[in-house]
């Protein structure tokens, strides 16, 4: 990679969990249309977003039989 890679520079950097209210440090980035289904309230600004510990373990829980399904189809 070379050093004008704009995504470089974030790579350190986490970004706060878009859930509203919440600010916690970003721990995984998913679809923002897959945390939708489960938080309804986030925007639609960008394609992912970064969800803290706890919200992706809440969306873990909260789609985890649909995702059981999708990979059934496989």
């Amino acid at each position: 990679m070379n050093g004008d890679d704009a995504r470089a520079d974030d790579a350190g950097e986490a970004a706060p969990c878009v859930v509203p209210g919440c600010g916690a440090e970003g721990a995984r980035s998913i679809a923002r249309t897959e945390i939708r289904k489960v938080f309804p309230d986030v925007e639609e600004q960008g394609r992912r977003g970064p969800l803290c510990r706890e919200h992706y373990r809440a969306w873990k829980k909260a789609t985890r039989d649909a995702r059981k399904l999708d990979r059934l189809t496989w």
